[in-house]
């Protein structure tokens, strides 16, 4: 009788303790995450189509892994700060810095953002490297971050302007012979506010710079690595089943693997 009761005993410990990893599984995974954004379209923005491409991608990824979650648009210094003190639980679009990872968990990047300039269509203008931009004239937004030679060359001709589309209105009017902007942000001005000029301007083939985009997931989280992980294999899949190609395209963009131009083409060729 001892030994049965004994017997007994352990089945049951066995089920409890099968439950509570059950219970404790559900309990993560159930979990509505805060994701936090700052307004950068196409990328993210309240005001468009699954408050933007990144967003859409992200939210989707961790909808797979089991998370749901909920969106907040704030500006980008409350981003990282509600990041530090969990206000929220993942910042939705991040380069990788090695100060954010002190307080952050990066995921593998989604996608890439490039920085390409752009000229006038029928001028011959180059970039090799920047020697070869020492005589142009290049609108530049006041305060924007492009890369770090770049913005340290004061070598260069950089006219400041107020915004991307009073650049590149000033590339085409021909009062500066160049300007620049992520490629995806460029093509979301093109779509709406400078649709008019488009047919006027085209990108330069070799991208000035490259930064993988992330999510970054708060530290103090007690599953951050496990979220990241489980973004990371649903990203993976979505690109595998399609899933991907059709948020890419459901925002007007072409979805291209990371050895391509932003656009689909190879970074050698210029646009029709």
């Amino acid at each position: 009788m001892g030994r049965i009761k004994e017997d007994a005993g352990m089945k049951l410990f066995a089920r409890l303790m099968l439950w509570l990893v059950f219970a404790c599984s559900a309990s993560v995974n159930a979990e509505s995450l805060r994701l936090v954004a700052n307004t950068w379209p196409p990328f993210n923005d309240v005001n468009l189509l699954n408050n933007g491409l990144s967003s859409d991608l992200v939210i989707t990824a961790l909808k797979r892994a089991g998370y749901s979650s909920s969106y907040f648009q704030v500006p980008w210094a409350r981003v990282l700060h509600g990041l530090q003190v969990a206000d929220y639980d993942i910042v939705v679009s991040a380069w990788y810095d090695q100060e954010r990872a002190t307080y952050g968990v990066f995921s593998k990047p989604y996608l890439v953002n490039r920085i390409r300039f752009l000229r006038r269509k029928g001028t011959d203008l180059q970039f090799r490297s920047l020697s070869d931009l020492g005589q142009e004239s290049i609108a530049v937004v006041r305060g924007y971050s492009y890369q770090a030679e770049f913005d340290a060359a004061a070598q260069l001709q950089k006219v400041p302007v107020v915004d991307f589309a009073m650049g590149a209105r000033m590339l085409a009017a021909g009062r500066v012979q160049l300007t620049l902007e992520d490629e995806l942000v460029a093509r979301h001005y093109f779509q709406y506010e400078l649709r008019s000029i488009e047919e006027q301007l085209e990108f330069l083939p070799k991208p000035l710079s490259e930064n993988g985009l992330h999510i970054l997931v708060r530290s103090s989280h007690p599953h951050a690595q496990e979220i990241v992980d489980g973004f990371d294999k649903a990203m993976q899949t979505m690109r595998e089943d399609g899933t991907y190609a059709k948020i890419y395209a459901a925002h007007g963009f072409v979805a291209v693997d990371e050895a391509s131009g932003a656009s689909g083409q190879d970074v050698g060729e210029l646009d029709d």
